[in-house]
This record gives C-alpha cells, sequence and structure tokens, in this order.
C-alpha cells in the first residue's frame, strides 16, 4: 500500500473515532507506525490531508457516476443503474459525510466550497447528458430543471444514511426515485431554469484541466505507485497523450484497468472526458 493510501485511511478511521479537532498528527503517525518526516512528505498539514479527503470522497462519487451513465447500454436501465451507483456509493463511504457535517471545518469553509462546487458542475454535467440520452428534445425547455430535481432526490435521500440509523432497501429506493423521475420528465409543462440562467451560476466555479496538467498529474501517480498493472496502463495512457498512437479500443481497455484504483480514478475520469 502506498504511504499517502496508508495515511489517508489511518487517518480516517481515527476521524471517525475522535473527528478532526481531536485527533493530532502524532495519533495519526502512531496509529501507521511512521515518522513525522514521513507524514509531512505526503501532507504539508492535517489540513490538508482533510482536503485531500474531501477530494477522495467526492471524486469516487462523481466518478463512478460518470462511468455507470457512460457505459450502460440499456437506456432503460439507465435512471436505475444511475441511482443505485449513487446512493452505494455514497453508503460505502457515509461515515466520512457524517464527519464532515458534525465538524463543519470553519477554517477550511472558502476551499471546501470551492471544491463542493467544481464537482456539482460535474454531476449536472453528467445528469445533463443522461437527461438528453433519455429523452432528446421532448423535454428541451424543461430540462435543466429535471436536472435539478434529480440533483434534489440524490441530496434529500442521501440523508437517509447520514441521520437515520435504519436499514435502507437501495434496490427499492432506485425503483421509487426512476418512477418519480420519469413522471416529472413527461408531465413538468412550465419550465423556470433556462440554460443561460444556469449557465451565470457556473462561471466562476469552472476549470479546465489542460494536457499539460494531466500529463503532470499522471507523472506524479506513476512515480507514487509500485509496479502493477495499473501502473503499466497509466504509462501506455500518458504516452498516448503526448503522442497519439492507440487505437480507441486499447485506450478503452487501459482506462478500465485503472478506473478502480483509489489513485487513478480521477485520471480515468478526466481521460474519459477529455
Amino acid at each position: 500500500m502506498l504511504k499517502k493510501q496508508l495515511i489517508m485511511e489511518k487517518a480516517l478511521e481515527l476521524f471517525a473515532r475522535q473527528g478532526f479537532e481531536a485527533t493530532s498528527i502524532k495519533q495519526i503517525t502512531d496509529y501507521c507506525g511512521i515518522s513525522k518526516g514521513a507524514f509531512y512528505l505526503s501532507f504539508k498539514s492535517k489540513d490538508e490531508l482533510i482536503l485531500t479527503l474531501i477530494d477522495h470522497f467526492m471524486i469516487q462519487i462523481t466518478s463512478d457516476i460518470d462511468y455507470i451513465v457512460k457505459n450502460t447500454k440499456d437506456d432503460e436501465k439507465l435512471l436505475y443503474e444511475f441511482y443505485y451507483t449513487t446512493f452505494h456509493t455514497f453508503y460505502q463511504r457515509s461515515d466520512f459525510a457524517k464527519i464532515l457535517i458534525k465538524e463543519q471545518l470553519q477554517t477550511l469553509n472558502q476551499e471546501l466550497i470551492e471544491k463542493i462546487h467544481s464537482y456539482d458542475l460535474l454531476l449536472e454535467k453528467v445528469i445533463l447528458s443522461m437527461i438528453d440520452r433519455l429523452y432528446g428534445e421532448e423535454i428541451k425547455r424543461t430540462k435543466y430543471d429535471l436536472m435539478y430535481c434529480i440533483k434534489s432526490f440524490m441530496s434529500i435521500y442521501s440523508n437517509l444514511f447520514l441521520f437515520y440509523n435504519v436499514p435502507l432497501d437501495l434496490n427499492q429506493m432506485s425503483q421509487s426515485l426512476v418512477e418519480k423521475t420519469t413522471i416529472l420528465a413527461k408531465h413538468t409543462t412550465i419550465p423556470f431554469l433556462s440554460e443561460e440562467l444556469v449557465q451565470i451560476t457556473k462561471q466562476q466555479f469552472q476549470e479546465k484541466i489542460s494536457k499539460e496538467q494531466l500529463v503532470e498529474m499522471m507523472e506524479q501517480k506513476i512515480a507514487e505507485m509500485d509496479e502493477s498493472i495499473e501502473k503499466e496502463s497509466l504509462v501506455l495512457l500518458k504516452q498516448d497523450i503526448l503522442e497519439p498512437s492507440l487505437s480507441p479500443a486499447i485506450v478503452k481497455g487501459l482506462l478500465e484497468n485503472i478506473r478502480n484504483h483509489p489513485h487513478c480514478k480521477w485520471i480515468a475520469y478526466l481521460l474519459r472526458n477529455n
């Protein structure tokens, strides 16, 4: 296991038990069995570690949803797979979400807000692509309202994992939300949100990843990783960005190799959307 990944996993266990404020760097290093120097080689501070965990949390959810939308071939199953994947991924990481809500991170609010907005824009893009695929011109005037309704379903029903300690049937929940979404798509006639209004809300948070930034990110991950099929795949993908030579089928196979690696998931997402 990579040292950075070890620190993140062990720190998350401590944060879940004690909270962010009550957990010191010394406690984290003792729990990991490493020196403070080793910690600072991976993270400049505890705040940077927390922000990295937030990034990791948001990356998992965003990239999992994006993958399902792009790779579910049956349109009749797409909405169900979308909702099921959303709540299954969130459920797996709900302990971290509970910590965020409890601690509220006063000293990190501005940076945290910017990160959440950035990922929110990516999520909106995925949802709109799904809406266009399922309904096309049929709901052109109301698609942005439907997008916000879907986001609201995701947020409100996710609260069940955060605030109520009850068993939940993800299958039934997903089927129920498919029915609600379909009714809204077919019967909503009065639009409120226009494309222009949505674009205005996005402008200050839009961020582009250049080819150079992507290559730099890949080089950093390659340097951190042990020899593995994922590392070899990442090397080949980086080479293909610099000098394109691989067929789309080979690129797709290489992306499949890295998409579930915890430190490659975001790169796989960026390459899918490049």
